[in-house]
């Protein structure tokens, strides 16, 4: 009984000074991939919503590209997020969507001669691929942040 009680006694004091894994560790590269198809459908849109509009160039990110850059840096790659200021005492700029990619323009299939180079099939299909990978990522976070939670209730 006595040689339970110091194992259990061990073993408590281990756990206390074990560290305990953050939400980001736990959601993994996930919470970057979400943003990123918030970000891509967003561009999406903004194609579909200029498909008449003269000269307009449909816009696009590597989604695949850039989140592997994200895996082996740490860091996305693209816009910087500070805003630069031409004076010391001048206030820095909201930082919404600093850390996105910038875009980049999609060759057009067949040019228009309004210069437009949106495709409004494409563009169709790659939102609807783009919604059902957002809606799976937000499944798999979900259920990370649900067996999250089982843990800290101890079930």
């Amino acid at each position: 009984m006595l040689i339970g009680m110091g194992v259990a006694f061990y073993w408590a004091r281990a756990m206390e000074y074990r560290e305990m894994p953050n939400i980001e560790q736990s959601l993994g590269i996930h919470e970057q991939a979400l943003k990123l198809r918030a970000y891509r459908m967003e561009l999406i849109s903004s194609n579909l919503a200029n498909a008449d509009t003269p000269n307009y160039k449909a816009k696009d990110i590597d989604f695949n590209a850039l989140l592997s850059s994200y895996k082996s840096t740490g860091e996305m790659q693209g816009r910087d997020s500070a805003m630069k200021t031409s004076h010391p005492r001048h206030l820095g700029g909201a930082q919404g969507g600093g850390d996105m990619a910038d875009p980049q323009f999609r060759v057009s299939n067949q040019p228009s001669i309004d210069g437009n180079t949106v495709d409004t099939q494409i563009e169709k299909s790659a939102m609807m691929e783009n919604s059902v990978h957002y809606q799976a990522t937000l499944t798999f976070i979900n259920g990370k942040i649900g067996k999250l939670q089982k843990a800290l209730r101890g079930q």
